[in-house]
């Protein structure tokens, strides 16, 4: 039986739910009806009691819901974002890799966008997402010139979203399905990778959303994409910068799966490091215009990881010189797919960089942990997470990216790529490099303790770039070359001064020096450039005073110490900064190199025989062994008409710019005719590579020559010793350059001897570079000056003095011709004269 309140609450209810019908709701306009509208129809009752959709219309109970960053929907296959009010206006990044590739377009893991952005509401009830360009921005938002910024920069709309629904100051709700289907150039494959794999179209019938995630502070989105692929050319005139790879040739598709995380920035960017060219950290710039100034400047600053104090108590002790540790230190997990035996050296590779953050005032700054596999709450996808994935690849390599803001270069999280197949490079350079003084470096398969080692050793390099270092090529160079071969002198400082150098292992290093310390190490440089990278400023309050301490620490340190010396990542004519080279001179680090690498080539069938096998490992220790040596020649060949560049500011002392010095060019010059231009015969030992190939190694040796001997006479090559010898009587000159070579490659016209064959191969090859530099072509290499064209080499001298050395080879060829007893050295010079002539009367 209801009671007399059941009663009177709903006699209540209906009174007002009658008068919520005859009268407008408040807050919301009155409609008036028209003369037609007043008049009722059939239909109208319909259309009144017609109800407005609700939230729960569209995410119906049946929708599978993720809270975070935003709320994700599914509702069969459709997808919805539900974007908090909080969100609009906020910068968002959005990182695109291509998580699965096709075999011959790159490797898993590997960026192919990234786009800063922000969701707002536009008119017509739609959501906009506008790409942000960090490019050009104002210095101060309320200075006036901001509005000529803004005019001057407008962000593109990328997409617009229909609004589905809204709820009131708190949440926009839109289906973001095509969306994430084809999101366009700004999240999805560019546009040159497009051209260069030759996609068509997107196939929608074999692309497929795969997952959406969302966490606290990014949403994760996985994709599969098909596309259809233009044929090959028939004719044969396809474009040299596209690629047919080999699953578009069988299917006529190419399928890729994507990755995009969208990261949310902090509402305050974090605290600038403006960069500075004399320490190498991986840097972000863009123009700031600002009205006090009187011209627009460009800003370059540094990525790095944000670590702050715990407490203003901590601070006080950081400056005093207590080590601290910070709120939030950086950390690695490992992923569970990496093999359990290899994982404590991942770690160890990432710890190994604790000393240099504790140079920079951090205690524990860096962690290494193992994943824990029973945390459903995390996920190798979120971006709240740095790991290093483990990939079952039989690519050889390795990466270390890092995803930084960029407003303020603050990296938010890394994923360092380690494929599985990385062991086996590591293994051929240990062979080729130590094989000579460890014995652990010539079996098949090395112990675990010492692959272990390599391992962390790679793990420590990559880490480095993940927190800001870039390769510092020129540390090795800091190292003079009879150092390597002392065992003390190397147990403490190791053989280079960085760990982000390509130093790889000590090569110079001699079986009778006992040197067992091969390895390199976090060194000297990387701890100073960690420490002018992390260690806090708190003296002052804003990135511009910064710069003036960072250039008096580094005035402190640095002038004085060429170890914690950066020069340049990547240069192309300074030889003290070079890739996988060691000491300070090339010449006689590589004829150490040399030395090891003969003492390795005979053993290179019994150190890899195993029954029942081929000979393939071998056969890979030959080729290993001969692409070192060509490196060493390499190294040599870069001194000719090298040139120093010393990054400095203008309160320094001393040129930027600088020849390197003639002796040692003289040197490198004289090291080519001993060790390449005179037949390099123990690479051609007939016991070795009858076993190993069909040929006697006539092409690969005349190969390296011929390239060598190009790239001497590179135009931008001979225009740098012009430049230098016109300065400096005393430099090293084209004259002395033609006249080094010529005794040594054509040595044997003057003492009258038989010429083999290889020599013979040698001279025409050089004859040949004679021949073309009667009109020579600009170098493909950048110009030598970084502001200012190359020179036309038709209007240079060097075309003149080479028309002089062809006039003197042509006269010595004909008293040569002459006396030659041999006769396929006579036919060789007879020849030879023949050619000069040719290239004369043409």
């Amino acid at each position: 039986m209801k009671s007399k309140f059941s009663i009177n609450f709903i006699l209540l209810f209906g009174i007002a739910f009658l008068l919520l019908i005859g009268f407008p709701l408040q807050g919301q306009p009155s409609k008036k009806m028209n003369k037609d509208e007043s008049k009722e129809s059939p239909s109208d009752s319909t259309s009144t009691e017609k109800k407005e959709k609700s939230f729960s219309d569209f995410i119906t109970p049946e929708a599978v819901t993720m809270k975070g960053l935003l709320h994700v929907h599914k509702v069969e296959d459709k997808y919805y974002f539900e974007i908090p009010d909080s969100i609009f206006g906020r910068d968002i990044l959005a990182v695109t890799r291509i998580a699965k590739a096709p075999t011959g377009a790159g490797y898993g893991g590997e960026q192919a966008n990234r786009e800063m952005f922000r969701f707002e509401k536009g008119p017509n009830n739609q959501v906009f997402l506008r790409i942000v360009n960090q490019i050009n921005v104002s210095k101060d938002s309320i200075d006036p010139i901001a509005i000529a910024v803004e005019n001057s920069n407008l962000h593109p709309i990328a997409h617009a979203f229909k609004i589905t629904y809204e709820r009131p100051d708190t949440s926009v709700l839109i289906e973001v399905t095509s969306f994430l289907d084809d999101p366009g150039e700004a999240f999805g494959i560019p546009s040159y990778t497009s051209q260069r794999y030759k996609l068509k179209k997107l196939e929608k019938d074999r692309s497929y959303i795969e997952y959406v995630h969302a966490y606290p502070i990014n949403i994760e989105i996985r994709t599969v994409k098909t596309f259809s692929v233009s044929p090959p050319s028939l004719s044969g005139n396809s474009n040299s910068r596209t690629v047919d790879l080999a699953a578009g040739l069988s299917s006529g598709a190419l399928t890729f799966e994507m990755n995009t995380s969208m990261i949310l920035l902090p509402k305050k960017p974090m605290r600038r490091r403006f960069f500075d060219p004399r320490v190498g950290i991986f840097a972000n710039r863009y123009t700031v215009f600002d009205g006090d100034g009187q011209r627009a400047e460009q800003e370059t600053f540094t990525v790095r990881w944000r670590l702050e104090a715990k407490s203003q108590e901590d601070a006080q002790k950081q400056q005093a010189g207590q080590l601290i540790e910070p709120k939030k230190p950086i950390v690695f997990y490992i992923d569970p797919a990496t093999p359990e035996k290899w994982r404590n050296y991942l770690k160890l590779g990432v710890e190994d960089w604790q000393p240099a953050f504790e140079q920079a005032g951090w205690k524990n700054a860096i962690l290494a942990k193992d994943w824990p596999e029973n945390d459903s709450t995390m996920s190798l996808e979120d971006a709240r997470f740095s790991v290093i994935r483990y990939f079952a690849s039989d690519i050889q390599n390795a990466y270390g990216p890092n995803v930084h803001d960029p407003r303020s270069g603050e990296i938010l999280e890394s994923h360092i790529g380690w494929y599985h197949n990385i062991m086996k490079l590591l293994k051929r350079w240990y062979t080729t490099q130590t094989g000579a003084v460890d014995p652990r470096a010539r079996m098949n398969e090395y112990p675990e303790d010492l692959m272990g080692k390599l391992i962390r050793f790679v793990a420590a390099h990559e880490v480095g770039h993940t927190i800001g270092l870039r390769h510092n090529f020129g540390a090795s160079n800091a190292t003079p070359v009879e150092k390597l071969r002392d065992k003390d002198w190397v147990a403490q400082n190791g053989h280079t001064s960085s760990i982000m150098d390509y130093a790889r292992f000590n090569y110079v290093a001699q079986p009778e020096d006992g040197v067992t310390d091969l390895f390199p190490r976090v060194g000297d440089y990387d701890k100073w450039a960690i420490e002018w990278n992390y260690k806090p400023i708190y003296s002052t309050d804003n990135p511009y005073d910064d710069k003036v301490i960072l250039n008096q620490w580094y005035k402190e340190k640095v002038e004085n110490n060429t170890r914690l010396r950066f020069l340049t990542e990547s240069s192309p004519y300074d030889p003290r900064a070079q890739s996988e080279d060691l000491g300070d001179n090339s010449m006689l680090a590589s004829e150490y190199g040399i030395k090891n690498l003969k003492r390795i080539l005979p053993n290179a069938i019994e150190w890899t025989k195993e029954e029942a096998k081929d000979y393939a490992m071998a056969e890979e220790v030959y080729n290993e062994v001969f692409g070192q040596y060509r490196r060493y020649i390499g190294h040599v060949t870069k001194w000719v008409g090298g040139v120093f560049e010393t990054p400095k500011t203008y309160d320094q002392e001393g040129a930027i710019y600088e020849p390197a010095p003639t002796n040692r060019q003289k040197e490198a010059v004289a090291f080519l005719n001993n060790y390449l231009f005179k037949t390099p015969d123990w690479l051609l030992e007939p016991q070795i590579l009858n076993k190993l190939r069909p040929d006697h190694g006539v092409a690969a040796v005349a190969e390296l020559q011929e390239r060598t001997i190009s790239s001497l006479f590179s135009t931008d090559r001979l225009q740098r010793i012009i430049e230098n010898s016109s300065a400096d009587n005393n430099a090293y000159s084209i004259d002395a350059l033609y006249k080094d070579l010529y005794n040594g490659i054509w040595s044997e016209l003057k003492n009258g001897e038989e010429t083999p064959m290889f020599r013979r191969n040698l001279q025409k090859i050089f004859l040949q570079q004679m021949i073309e530099m009667l009109e020579p072509k600009e170098s493909n290499s950048r110009s030598w000056v970084k502001t200012g064209p190359s020179m036309n080499p038709m209007l240079t001298d060097m075309v003149s003095i080479n028309r002089a050395w062809l006039d003197t080879l042509e006269k010595d060829l004909k008293k040569a011709a002459k006396k030659a007893n041999d006769s396929l050295t006579r036919y060789h010079l007879q020849d030879c004269l023949v050619r000069i002539q040719d290239a004369l009367d043409d």
